[in-house]
């Protein structure tokens, strides 16, 4: 008996002497997660308006959180609706199935819309807002795990401007998803989430009619114009032109321009747009009671005005750089809110972007650097005469978007003409047009593994069932004709470079060179949370951010 005594008591010193992370039986998660992507954020943007940002918003982020520098979309197209998804399946559209934002659904022989469903109805207005659902996603995603995890006790809610920044990174049964109608300047949603109306916090938020109070407003610099040194000319021939005005210069007078630009729709073309979702967001964590016990929640947010301006000025503009010093202002509001009511310690925030943005190509004509744009119509007549008097005059192409043929395989059996041949053709053609880099047809993409480069990164966004016959990769620098002064979409740095900042609960601060892909996130979250990986999950986890 004496010898099991003293065993016992061995075992009890050897126990006593272990570090306490080992004797700590129960990981502890945090209280809340807050996804933040920022649309069309590019990885430069953080560093070259530095000197703009305030000590607790993005500076905050940067110098306590840990900083992937390195991460990068492995895939093409870089869109919207594909980079939300991607980040939250921790997959790539050729799993998850979100191809792009639009594609050309062979089946049915029309455009869709990533997000559109008609078999559902709007939720909160009389509009067609609400017609959506994430039906097209394709696998689970992180929130989808955490709430299969918990016996959906978590509490997890999607909210942005875009219904597809709201929709499909709160994945497929969440608490709730909301988006703005621009139809009335409220948040609205969809029958799909089994609710028939909105919840009363939502219903108490939109009656405060903050749109309206911000499109009564005046969008105006915060500093003057000189300072605004990251910047090009206020005025460059380029830049988007508001309806009401001569001149693409600032200050905005929204109360008399509103009318003029579809009334409540100009609101997301503003800096205002950020601060009504940032004001959204903190409702909805108080509204949902989000990180108020040790369940953990999930609070998916997507600003989606930096792609609007964007999208409109260019990465240069002096509306960029002002959008992106007033959202670090709204950065920093959300974590007064957090620490306040959630806790330091007790929620976890990571920051990236769905994409990045081009230089305008007439800004890098200016200094000499190769860019242009490429006309879609051009591309498909010299295609189209090529089959024709290669194969006869028939109409073989059924669509061309996204860079991808889609071609009429119904007349090709019946013309009895090979499928791989006439895909061979196109691609050896395709090679001839201007701005075209490379040229891959469907047949490479489903026989051969590509393992590196722009081919590779084409392949992980081909998706058997929807992609097209012919797919184009054009050179750096070139996107479609368009009436904005840029765009996204290519496997070029300037598109797939985002940034990836961790921060809070059970991070160290630090920063990282590696290069990290932007399916890691979602399965290091997973690892963090305790939960399995979501159902198409093809990312690493990060081993630096789970130190």
């Amino acid at each position: 008996m004496k010898r099991y005594i003293v065993g016992a008591a061995a075992l009890l010193i050897l126990f006593s002497c272990q570090p306490a992370e080992k004797q700590q039986q129960k990981v502890s998660k945090p209280k809340l997660v807050v996804g933040i992507v920022i649309d069309q954020l590019r990885h430069d943007y953080f560093e070259r308006y530095a000197d703009n940002f305030g000590e607790d918003g993005f500076k905050r982020l940067v110098s306590q959180g840990f900083y992937n520098h390195n991460t990068h979309y492995n895939y093409i197209p870089t869109f919207t609706g594909p980079g939300h998804a991607s980040v939250y399946t921790g997959t790539t559209p050729a799993t998850h199935g979100i191809i792009a934002n639009n594609w050309y659904d062979k089946n049915i022989r029309t455009s869709v819309y990533c997000a559109e469903d008609t078999s559902v109805y709007t939720i909160g207005s009389t509009s067609d807002a609400g017609l959506m659902s994430p039906h097209r996603m394709l696998s689970t995603t992180i929130t989808d795990e955490l709430g299969l995890a918990t016996n959906f006790k978590s509490k997890v809610v999607g909210i942005s401007i875009k219904d597809r920044g709201s929709i499909l990174p709160a994945g497929h049964n969440p608490t709730g998803s909301f988006w703005y109608d621009k139809s009335n300047g409220h948040f609205v949603s969809s029958s799909y989430y089994e609710q028939e109306e909105l919840p009363s916090w939502l219903k108490t938020f939109n009656n405060r009619n903050l749109a309206d109070e911000y499109l009564n407003q005046t969008w105006s610099l915060s500093m003057p114009l000189e300072q605004y040194t990251q910047s090009t000319s206020d005025d460059m021939p380029y830049e988007m032109t508001v309806r009401g005005k001569d001149k693409p210069v600032f200050p905005y007078n929204l109360k008399k321009l509103r009318a003029e630009n579809g009334n409540f729709a100009l609101l997301p073309n503003t800096a205002f747009g950020n601060t009504i979702l940032a004001d959204l967001a903190i409702a909805t964590m108080e509204g949902e009671e989000m990180g108020k016990d040790e369940v953990t929640d999930f609070l998916a947010l997507s600003f989606s005005s930096t792609d609007y301006i964007g999208h409109g000025f260019g990465p240069r503009s002096v509306e960029v750089q002002d959008t992106y010093i007033k959202l670090d202002q709204e950065i920093t509001r959300l974590f007064e809110h957090l620490d306040q009511e959630v806790g330091k310690g007790n929620y976890l925030i990571f920051v990236t972007s769905d994409h990045g943005c081009a230089e305008v190509p007439e800004y890098l004509q200016a200094n000499k650097i190769p860019a242009d744009h490429y006309d879609g119509k051009a591309y498909v007549k010299n295609i189209e005469n090529a089959l024709n008097e290669k194969f006869g005059a028939v109409e073989w192409i059924e669509d061309f978007s996204n860079e991808q043929f889609f071609l009429n395989h119904d007349l090709i059996k019946e013309k009895k003409v090979d499928l791989d041949a006439i895909r061979k053709f196109i691609v050896k053609e395709s090679l001839k047009l201007e701005g075209v880099a490379e040229a891959y047809s469907a047949s490479d993409m489903q026989s051969t593994e590509f393992t590196e480069h722009k081919a590779s990164a084409l392949q992980m966004g081909y998706n058997f069932k929807r992609s097209g016959d012919v797919l184009l990769i054009l050179e750096p620098g070139w996107f479609y004709q368009t009436r904005s002064a840029t765009t996204h979409g290519t496997g070029y740095a300037y598109d797939t470079h985002v940034p990836l900042i961790w921060y809070g609960s059970g991070i160290q601060r630090g920063k990282s060179y590696k290069r990290q892909n932007i399916d890691d996130i979602a399965v290091t979250l997973a690892h963090i949370l305790g939960t399995s990986l979501p159902s198409g999950a093809t990312g690493d986890p990060i081993l630096d951010v789970l130190k």
